[in-house]
């Protein structure tokens, strides 16, 4: 049986996104088996090459569709006026949008090592695309003298790691809210960049 009575492709990839992520996420992606994701999807091993090459082309496609989903949704992001605006902006959609996605966020940074030499570098590129875009931020409020930085990549790649790391401890049910972190947390990139 190489799919299940009344399944589509339409629902079944989706569901092989979804369980790999859930599985890449809890055991890591070296410790995942094709056929554990097709026993949690519900179809036989030999199915899910009807939707991805290999597990390796399945990493590499979840880890570019989060990076081009995140570019994008940044792209379309309200920035207002000027490097403050934006930095606040920046820090804020940074980190609703990493909050409402763990696994993926996880699976990003954590299985980087796992990626073939050519799938690292377009992932890579990506990346640095997204920081060029905090870089740009910090360069510009440099420039007009809203912010002091000594250096405006080490600052983005302090900034970054700073926001992300919100995604290893908040919970929902936790003390604070989103609204509520993300007013700290601009407080402290607000301090940390001299503004």
């Amino acid at each position: 049986m190489a799919r299940k009575t009344g399944s589509h492709s339409e629902i079944t990839g989706p569901l092989i996104r979804q369980a790999a992520e859930e599985l890449f996420a809890e055991h890591g992606y070296a410790a995942v088996s094709m056929r554990q994701i097709a026993a949690k999807v519900g179809v036989q091993a030999g199915a899910l090459y009807n939707y991805t090459a290999d597990k390796q082309s399945l990493l590499f496609d979840m880890m570019q569709a989060h990076m081009d989903d995140l570019l994008a949704a940044w792209g379309a992001e309200e920035k207002g006026q000027g490097p403050m605006d934006a930095l606040e902006a920046f820090t804020r959609f940074h980190i609703r949008y990493h909050l409402a996605r763990p696994k993926a966020v996880f699976i990003a940074y954590m299985e980087l090592r796992n990626l073939t030499p050519e799938n690292f570098q377009v992932i890579e590129d990506l990346r640095k695309t997204y920081e060029t875009h905090l870089e740009d931020i910090l360069q510009a409020g440099k420039d007009d003298g809203a912010f002091t930085l000594a250096d405006t990549k080490l600052a983005a790649m302090a900034v970054i790691a700073m926001l992300t790391g919100v995604t290893t401890w908040y919970r929902d049910d936790g003390r604070l809210t989103q609204d509520r972190i993300e007013r700290v947390y601009w407080n402290m990139v607000r301090k940390a960049v001299g503004a």
